[in-house]
């Protein structure tokens, strides 16, 4: 969400200030973007994972504090809800066996914090959402004790107005009203970083919005919540309507959620901090001290705090990101649409079909947005979240066809030719994508595997719902740590 905020109240005056202040750092974004200062020599991916915390009943428990003291690692953090902390994983290259190191440290971390987290009675899984959660649990004490918390929290309802109703209708239906944003704490997700230069930002964010559907249909696992099998990634309906400040009236006016597909292609990075100032009242309206036009002026690097704060509030399923490390500024697409999970392999390799593919499509002499419209790729999002692995998708050239078949048939040649771009070990290529192919074949993704297991225990060991829920999630916590990627997970 941006950088630390403490607790405070806002006045007319700060919100009028900070207006003023974030559109200040959007023309010093432009004029940097004109003046080309951005490091863009050696590009660098990133790996975020958010994971969810269980007792030895498999029910969620509040102690991430417990848990990140036991850890005492800092590449783990805490996360909005007392059962969530997330993983960042350091940035690397991809070239050579840049992603056999991703998973290396991935596994070793999580095997790790896992073995530390029973010392205090708990167990971390990765799967978007926890099926056992219950209204119960997503109270406002479920929040993390973080003030920067309770601040969002406030902060929503009183641009709203009024609670917050979740209706959701999938295979079963859900029904239910909220009166704090923890439900945004169930959606646990896998967020993947890929450093890009200005001029190629528009065509790898274009690119990753058209395949968006399609990574959402493979990498589904969120299925279940509060007891209903609802979508097949239902985190994506969830998040939508858990951070929605936006009243039905205003709703019914066409005003933008901050949870956001888009609306249209882009030509530069900037259309999309433009858009969101345009666009998006300030949530958190707090002004840092820096002039970032005198900072550039002097030769500096502005750290244009208020563009990058109000950023981490508008929630884009691919998001642009503006950072400075050891004092030079860049630019990153950050990849939200993928839930948490099932294994590490499966990460990784959700990763590689990812980078390889938005680099052959963004390298493309004829570019893929030029074919297809906008819309046709957020109805691709949409059904690739509510069908998983058995959504149709629409393709040029291909019209409506499975997911799956289109992976086989024409996208995973493009991630292998992608792949051999970055420089990516042609044994770590085909592994990885590999995993992808079978996960096609199969039919089998987290989502899949975890209806199959509820309605086997509901019907075959004759478990009512909450008792095949906690079992669902015990095998979770045994099978997130072995090497089986989840086509290969055996219905219990």
């Amino acid at each position: 969400m941006g950088e630390e905020v403490g607790a405070r109240t806002f006045s007319r005056e700060d919100r009028a200030r900070y207006r003023e202040k974030v559109r200040r750092c959007l023309d010093v974004f432009a004029e940097m973007l004109r003046e080309s200062r951005f490091d863009v020599e050696r590009p660098m991916t990133g790996l975020e994972i958010e994971l969810n915390l269980v007792d030895d009943d498999s029910r969620p428990t509040m102690r991430n504090a417990d848990v990140l003291a036991a850890v005492a690692d800092p590449s783990f953090q805490t996360e909005l809800g007392q059962f969530n902390v997330e993983i960042n994983v350091a940035p690397r290259r991809l070239v050579g066996t840049g992603t056999a190191e991703f998973e290396s440290h991935v596994r070793a971390s999580l095997n790790a914090a896992e073995e530390k987290a029973r010392t205090v009675d708990a167990h971390m899984v990765m799967i978007g959402i926890l099926p056992t959660l219950e209204p119960g649990h997503l109270t406002a004490g479920a929040l993390s004790a973080n003030p920067r918390y309770a601040l969002l929290n406030e902060q929503i309802f009183a641009a709203r107005g009024e609670d917050l109703r979740i209706a959701i209708s999938g295979v079963e239906r859900l029904a239910t009203t909220a009166d704090t944003i923890t439900p945004e704490a169930a959606c646990t997700s896998t967020q993947f970083h890929l450093q890009v230069s200005p001029v190629d930002f528009a065509a790898y964010w274009n690119a990753a919005q058209a395949v968006a559907g399609i990574q959402v249909a493979l990498g589904a696992n969120s299925p279940l919540f509060f007891g209903r099998e609802l979508w097949r990634e239902t985190r994506v309906p969830l998040f939508q309507q858990a951070t929605d400040t936006r009243s039905e009236e205003i709703k019914a006016q066409g005003v933008r959620p901050r949870v956001w597909f888009g609306e249209r292609w882009i030509n530069s990075v900037f259309d999309l901090f433009e858009e969101n100032v345009r666009y998006f009242p300030a949530l958190l309206p707090v002004c840092d001290p820096e002039d970032p036009a005198q900072t550039l002026a002097a030769g500096g690097v502005p750290r244009l705090a208020e563009l990058r704060l109000h950023n981490g509030t508008i929630y884009r399923w691919n998001r642009p990101v503006y950072d400075v490390w050891k004092g030079r500024p860049h630019l990153r697409v950050e990849n939200r649409v993928l839930p948490a999970g099932p294994t590490v392999v499966d990460t990784i390799a959700n990763g590689a079909f990812y980078f390889g593919l938005v680099r052959a499509l963004a390298e493309s002499d004829r570019p893929l947005w030029s074919q297809m419209s906008f819309s046709a790729a957020e109805e691709n999002f949409t059904s690739g979240a509510r069908h998983g692995i058995d959504a149709q998708v629409y393709w040029p050239g291909l019209g409506y066809l499975p997911a799956t078949e289109l992976v086989l048939r024409r996208l995973l040649p493009l991630a292998h030719q992608g792949l051999d771009g970055w420089g990516v070990d042609p044994a770590e290529r085909d592994r990885l994508l590999g995993i992808i192919e079978q996960r096609c074949l199969t039919g089998r993704n987290g989502a899949s595997w975890q209806v199959a297991t509820l309605h086997r225990l509901e019907s075959a060991d004759h478990l009512d719902r909450p008792e095949a829920l906690r079992e669902v999630v015990r095998h979770y916590v045994e099978l997130m740590h072995s090497n089986q990627p989840v086509h290969e997970w055996p219905v219990p």
